[in-house]
């Protein structure tokens, strides 16, 4: 029997019927998930018991931090290791493992899913060749979370869309030392999609580019210059200790315990820091727009993480069968009713934010801003041979962004200059990029 055909009826005993039928001789299949430790993959693994009622099919479930995860999909997948059927992977990886064969293609999705109410922006992302290799579980920008009690204690008032020279004298003015209170916290931990994601995202906002049109390394110019001092010189004065070992989750942990003035980071975290049970300034939480300055380009990102089928599985009609369930309509709507509109997945369909019960969740307008003002195919001030806001979309991409970031937070942690850390990297990148054949 097919999965479209096992997925044509819609409620849930149709589906608990046609797996039933699948597996009438008794076996009782297994996939395993690879999957990100935050907040809504990990409410995901609660319901996960509904879809075994559903289907038949177990789950287990891999789940890891987000350098290690990225670290073990990419072994398994280049070494055909087969350790799972599905993996959280993003739109960094999605259009060259697809291309190049390592993922089963998404063209055999059920018309119940409804493939096109996927965002524009995230199918784009999450395809090659026009075809969709990951289906996204949520999409993401990034944007200003803030105390709106301590901006108004501080006789300030957020613009929409600030610059960063505001961001700067907000954060100066939230500080409170003596009360453990950090003006602004924000990602310094090595890891392409750490660190290395904000600060490039960062630098395009400061005319900044990783390579010139002849794959040229670009850390040597005057905006690298400017987007790290800055990012450093503010957070000296203003972010928490320890600040180039945060990523996301300890920022989140920060942010939740009212220790943070402003947070600027994935909007996906806007469920988290406003959900009363987890966050102790749930009622006093505004957004805005990630910061410019004024060369036309903002520093928010696009992302998706996504469910994807590694070629190598013996299980992919039932991985297919977990991923139509996962990124459904109906799973948002299962988490609604449990849990509130707010803490559904959000950022990865376009019926979303037309529900108008999403429309009076405070955030979710600027979430969609956000996506939408996101352009990978034009991310910096000037030209760049590259696809991508916080990353550029070639194979040596993670490798050589992970040893840069590294160079970045041993800058940040006082264990170098700026000067060895930007020559630093310039060498390694444009080593690794000769070697590549780019040069």
């Amino acid at each position: 029997m097919s999965l479209k055909t096992a997925l044509g009826a819609t409620t849930a005993l149709a589906i608990c019927a046609a797996g039933t039928a699948a597996f009438a001789d008794g076996h009782s299949p297994t996939i395993t998930i690879a999957t990100v430790n935050n907040g809504d993959m990990i409410r995901m693994q609660g319901y996960t018991d509904q879809f075994t009622e559903e289907t038949g099919i177990a789950v287990e479930w891999v789940t890891l931090e987000e350098n290690v995860l990225r670290q073990r999909v990419t072994t398994d997948i280049t070494t055909n290791g087969g350790q799972f059927d599905i993996m959280t992977i993003g739109m960094y990886e999605t259009p060259i493992w697809g291309a190049n064969g390592w993922l089963v293609p998404l063209d055999n999705l059920s018309d119940e899913y409804n493939v096109d109410d996927i965002l524009p922006a995230m199918a784009n992302g999450l395809s090659h060749d026009g075809t969709l290799y990951a289906a996204p579980f949520y999409g993401e920008s990034s944007m200003i979370m803030y105390r709106t009690d301590l901006m108004e204690e501080a006789g300030l008032e957020m613009p929409d869309a600030p610059t960063w020279e505001f961001i700067r004298e907000a954060a100066a003015a939230m500080t409170d030392r003596e009360n453990d209170i950090n003006g602004i916290c924000l990602r310094g931990k090595p890891g392409w999609g750490e660190g290395g994601a904000f600060i490039t995202a960062m630098s395009n906002s400061f005319g900044a580019r990783w390579f010139d049109m002849d794959w040229q390394a670009q850390f040597d110019t005057q905006p690298w210059r400017d987007t790290l001092t800055f990012f450093n010189d503010m957070m000296q004065e203003s972010g928490p200790a320890g600040f180039a070992t945060n990523g996301f989750n300890e920022n989140l942990s920060l942010f939740q315990q009212g220790l943070c003035g402003m947070w600027i980071d994935a909007t996906v975290a806007a469920s988290f820091v406003t959900n009363p049970e987890d966050s102790e300034v749930a009622d006093s939480v505004g957004f805005a727009l990630a910061p410019d300055n004024g060369l036309g380009r903002r520093s928010n990102w696009l992302w998706a993480w996504a469910l994807a089928i590694p070629a190598g599985t013996d299980q992919a009609e039932e991985a297919l069968q977990f991923i139509e369930w996962a990124t459904s309509t109906d799973y948002i709507e299962l988490v609604a009713e449990n849990e509130g509109w707010a803490n559904v997945p959000p950022g990865a369909r376009t019926s979303l934010y037309e529900n108008p019960n999403y429309a009076e969740v405070p955030f979710a307008q600027m979430t969609l801003d956000s996506i939408l003002s996101a352009d990978p195919n034009n991310s910096t001030v000037e030209e760049s041979p590259y696809v991508g806001v916080q990353f550029a979309a070639i194979p040596e991409f993670a490798g050589i962004a992970t040893e840069v970031s590294q160079e970045f937070s041993a800058y940040y942690a006082g264990q170098q200059t700026l000067d060895e850390a930007l020559e630093n990297a310039q060498a390694i990148t444009n080593e690794a990029m000769e070697a590549a054949g780019y040069q």
